[in-house]
């Protein structure tokens, strides 16, 4: 009796915490999704308000969303990518490092890939809480119209208190966006369902050949309304690179219980809305609910999209912190906000850099229609390129043919690659924006990555083996240099090399302590390393010892914990009784070698933001000795 009680309430337990998670995915995977509805139709519907809108536009545009939402979400992300994680983890760097471990780091398309995929994710958060703010303060304008003039002000001021917000932490507030957002879908699916009796041929959109119609028959104009079309599945992106936190089965079933059906029902409503109104094309979501109502739905629309911006501003913290480890960006520093859950996290660089370009986005275009025009590139973009790694997923590491790979995944890449080229219509009416900010990303980290190998190499042809060192300074002669108590630590790069920090130590203070670590931090291409896998101890003479510590790339590279895991290989460590030797290096410009001019700018204006090795690892600073050294570029 007790154990059949003890299994209910398990179960009971089970389910709760289940729940828990889908309306958690609701909240942070589905939140930028969710406001698309407040723009999508609007904006597809524009091309055609000048000469009158016509019963096979509406149909065909909604039967258009309908099917982009089944095929690229439902398909391609719910039912596919979902399964191709990276040890649990997901998105695009995800992918990318999980391919760069099967096939090797040395791919220059795949790692070409990876970067404007992550670069054009930055693009995308800056533009989405811009654009998804904007549409739903527009919607006062129904409740006051002069409240128009003061939009832009208003979003303005929402984006820095939400800014300033991200130091303390989002783990007390991300507790009420699940609940938001679910009454928010609910809000949609109701004012939908209660319109589509308006006119009953919407539902002929549902038929996919109503789709394909539209586009045959539209021409150069169907073009053209694919890039707004394309705006149905903003935030898409967030499916994947969310699936660490939440898994597979809360966000599958968040989308097929609550957030498919929703979209369907509003999107379906706005049509039905519109073919028996068409006076309500400039503004047909908020047009679907009574005035009674209007303004609790504007401020709930308003909820929504301070979420759904949330959302986008957290993955970029995520992936920010993934391009560092996986040496794409300079160490950057990186805050812990939640003691429990390691995905809770502040870069305060990162939130800098996008506040500012949220703010320059609202003050240019000052209304959502017009920053409407500059969306959709970063986001088609990155599909095509998540397409790409999926496909070589599919051949390295499920193992699929050529053939059978292609046929799975050329006609969706096709489809979105019409999109992109779509959107890329948009470039002179603000379609720039996304891409010169994609481009300016892009070339930060290829210049980072591209200036660390150059580095590499320079310090390959000047170091001395470790082995050779270590056989030499043991042979006792009257040049030995002074032994001195306690233990000396030294980090490095390359464990088989000797560390300069340590060269210089001898050569100025001509002093070698008792026992002397060299470590070497390693960042794998998984997101998370056990612990007894952390460390590896092997011990290279009576003085000297090899440490390695390896750490996921979302792990916090924290190297003072990962230490006391050194008593448990029997290898004895007094943090109080040791230093640690960092190398502290300034770069100087030489012409005609190394990097071009303008990237030995860019790559040393880099290193002014990296942030120093103690802070990064976690070192204690009162046990930290760092020697500098110029270092030609």
């Amino acid at each position: 009796m007790t154990s059949t009680h003890a299994e209910k309430t398990g179960d009971a337990l089970s389910r709760t915490g289940f729940v828990g998670l889908v309306v958690g995915a609701v909240g942070v995977v589905y939140g930028d999704i969710g406001t698309s509805p407040l723009y999508a139709f609007r904006e597809a519907l524009r091309p055609f308000t000048a000469d009158g809108i016509h019963e096979f536009e509406v149909i065909g545009l909604i039967s258009l969303m309908v099917w982009t939402l089944t095929v690229i979400v439902t398909f391609k992300y719910v039912l596919f990518l979902l399964r191709a994680d990276n040890d649990g983890e997901g998105g695009t760097l995800s992918l990318l490092a999980l391919l760069m471990k099967k096939m090797g780091r040395n791919v220059p398309v795949l790692f070409f890939a990876g970067l404007i995929g992550a670069a054009l994710f930055i693009g995308d958060a800056m533009i989405t809480p811009a654009l998804s703010v904007m549409s739903a303060l527009e919607g006062l304008k129904l409740v006051t119209p002069t409240f128009a003039d003061y939009v832009p002000l208003a979003s303005a001021g929402i984006m820095i208190v939400l800014f300033a917000a991200q130091s303390r932490g989002t783990a007390a507030v991300s507790m009420f966006f699940g609940p938001i957002t679910v009454l928010w879908f609910l809000a949609m699916a109701a004012g939908g369902l209660i319109h589509i009796g308006d006119d009953w041929r919407i539902l002929a959109a549902l038929n996919p050949i109503n789709a394909l119609s539209f586009l045959a028959h539209a021409g150069t104009v169907g073009l053209i309304v694919l890039g707004a079309v394309f705006l149905t599945v903003t935030g898409a992106e967030a499916l994947y690179a969310d699936l660490g936190h939440f898994g597979r089965r809360p966000i599958q079933t968040a989308w097929f219980v609550l957030v498919f059906p929703a979209l369907l029902l509003n999107y379906l409503g706005q049509g039905a809305l519109v073919l028996s109104h068409p006076e309500t094309a400039t503004n047909p979501f908020f047009l679907m609910y009574p005035d009674w109502i209007l303004l609790p739905v504007v401020i709930l629309a308003t909820m929504a999209t301070i979420i759904a911006s949330q959302a986008v501003i957290t993955g970029a913290f995520s992936l920010a912190r993934s391009a560092v480890h996986l040496g794409f960006l300079p160490r950057l520093r990186i805050k812990f906000t939640s003691e429990t859950n390691t995905g809770q996290i502040y870069v305060p660089s990162v939130n800098l850099l996008l506040l500012v370009g949220v703010l320059m986005l609202i003050f240019s275009f000052g209304d959502s229609e017009s920053l409407a025009t500059a969306y959709g590139i970063s986001v088609t973009g990155t599909m095509v390129i998540s397409t790409m790694l999926a496909f070589q997923f599919l051949r390295a590491v499920w193992g699929y043919s050529l053939t059978l790979a292609a046929m799975l995944l050329l006609p969706l890449f096709i489809i979105e690659v019409l999109f992109l080229a779509a959107n890329l219509l948009k470039i002179y009416d603000g379609g720039w924006v996304p891409v010169a900010l994609a481009l300016a990303i892009m070339i930060l980290m290829w210049t980072w990555t591209r200036g660390q190998a150059y580095l590499k190499r320079l310090r390959a042809n000047n170091e001395i083996p470790l082995d050779s060192f270590i056989r030499s300074i043991e042979r006792k002669s009257d040049h030995s240099p002074v032994t001195v108590p306690g233990m000396a630590v030294f980090l490095t790069s390359v464990p088989d090399r000797t560390p300069n920090v340590l060269l210089h130590n001898l050569k100025h203070n001509h002093v070698l302590h008792e026992q002397n670590v060299i470590l070497t931090v390693w960042t794998e291409d998984e997101p998370y390393v056990p612990d007894n896998r952390r460390i590896k101890i092997s011990q290279l003479s009576p003085r000297f010892v090899r440490l390695d510590i390896t750490f996921g790339f979302m792990d916090d590279p924290d190297v003072t914990r990962a230490l006391a895991l050194c008593r448990e290989g029997g290898f004895k460590f007094e943090i109080m009784k040791t230093s640690f030797y960092l190398g502290r290096r300034n770069l100087v410009r030489t012409p005609n070698t190394g990097l071009p001019g303008w990237q030995e700018r860019i790559f040393m204006a880099l290193e002014g933001f990296a942030i120093d090795p103690s802070d990064y690892f976690n070192l204690p600073s009162n046990r930290v000795v760092e020697l500098g050294e110029q270092v030609a570029i």
